[in-house]
């Protein structure tokens, strides 16, 4: 490439999802990543784009609502360009309902999204009709939305670095020049420079961890039961996560998958005796904020950052991408206060003085 305007470090799924929204407005894109595509959190089994509930809206919410609802037709223009499946279905999602408190609470919760989802998407309590693929409910009833969807994390980012390269960006793995802005999504790892740089802990990994069944649902609704995900995909597994751990001895597989397996049969017997053909681990980068952590590097005049997607990286990601092409691109600043770097960082006192 004989010129870049905007280099990505990290080929994770912000980074990609950055460079392919930059790439689309014309501009000269690089990306590089040290160790390999996805070679993060970003290229788990999981996958599931869901919202948060809709009661005690704020901004955070209403972010991720607006990539929610864009992420059909960002993810189609991005198969597009590829000629790659990425996976995404808007296949909804059914949560159960312990007793009568909990459906009371559902059904207010359904009055709210019609007010707060514009009415694009459906939040209601419905019974359970015994179906195979419905999560045992001790009430009898059900929570459907409309708006979760799914996503093959691995599928996802192939489909972005063939969109990209089919826009002649260059993608590599291993050390490069940064040339122009520099747009840092390095998860993890980024997160431990920002913090070494402000002098204080701005964000911190978390182990999770997940598995895949072999088990054909791949055009049913993903499941949210007890704080766990049961998500089909497109290739006849289903994906089963995940955990999270603050603390761990090493960031490999172990027994807590088993634990995670056994949970999943006893909320969806059906599961029961499916073929185990993936388990993965990996650290995900998680903000002191809980939120997504954009915008300008204090103090680095042109050095711009996109981290902490934690367990919501790919539901926020279409979003993110624009937001941040809009600020390296046309210095157009429209991130949420909650997500500002300087926000975040505003008690403390960064290195020069920047703060």
């Amino acid at each position: 490439m004989a010129s870049v305007d905007v280099t990505i470090r990290g080929a994770g799924i912000f980074g990609l999802s950055v460079a392919w929204a930059c790439a689309r407005r014309g501009a000269r894109i690089r990306v590089i990543d040290t160790t390999g595509i996805g070679a993060g959190s970003s290229g788990g089994l999981v996958g599931a784009l869901s919202p948060h509930v809709p009661e005690a809206w704020n901004p955070k919410k209403a972010f991720q609502l607006e990539s929610l609802l864009m992420a059909g037709d960002w993810w189609a223009g991005v198969e597009a360009a590829s000629s790659l499946p990425s996976g995404f279905g808007r296949v909804g999602r059914l949560q159960p309902l312990a007793d009568a408190a909990a459906v009371d609470l559902a059904r207010a919760r359904s009055e709210g999204a019609k007010a707060l989802w514009q009415g694009r998407a459906e939040w209601r309590v419905r019974q359970a009709t015994g179906a195979a693929w419905e999560p045992v409910t001790p009430s009898g009833w059900l929570v459907e939305d409309t708006l979760s969807a799914r996503i093959s994390p691995q599928l996802g980012l192939a489909a972005l670095v063939g969109a990209l390269r089919a826009q002649r960006v260059e993608v590599r793995v291993g050390a490069a020049d940064e040339v122009g802005a520099v747009v840092h999504a390095t998860g993890v790892a980024g997160l431990a420079d920002l913090s070494a740089y402000v002098g204080r802990t701005v964000g911190a990994g978390v182990k999770g961890q997940a598995l895949a069944l072999r088990h054909e649902a791949r055009d049913l609704p993903q499941l949210f039961v007890d704080r766990l995900h049961i998500v089909p995909h497109v290739d006849g597994t289903v994906a089963i996560g995940s955990t999270s751990e603050p603390v761990w001895h090493e960031d490999a597989p172990d027994a807590q998958l088993d634990g995670l397996l056994t949970r999943a049969v006893a909320a969806v017997p059906v599961l029961a005796g499916a073929e185990v053909v993936a388990r993965w681990a990996g650290v995900r980068p998680r903000a002191a904020s809980r939120a997504p952590v954009l915008g300008e590097w204090p103090g680095r005049a042109g050095h711009y950052v996109a981290n902490g997607g934690f367990k919501i990286g790919f539901g926020m990601a279409p979003k993110v991408a624009e937001v941040m092409a809009d600020l390296v691109l046309d210095g157009r600043d429209a991130v949420p206060e909650a997500f500002s770097v300087v926000a975040l960082l505003s008690k403390g006192v960064a290195r020069d003085g920047a703060l």
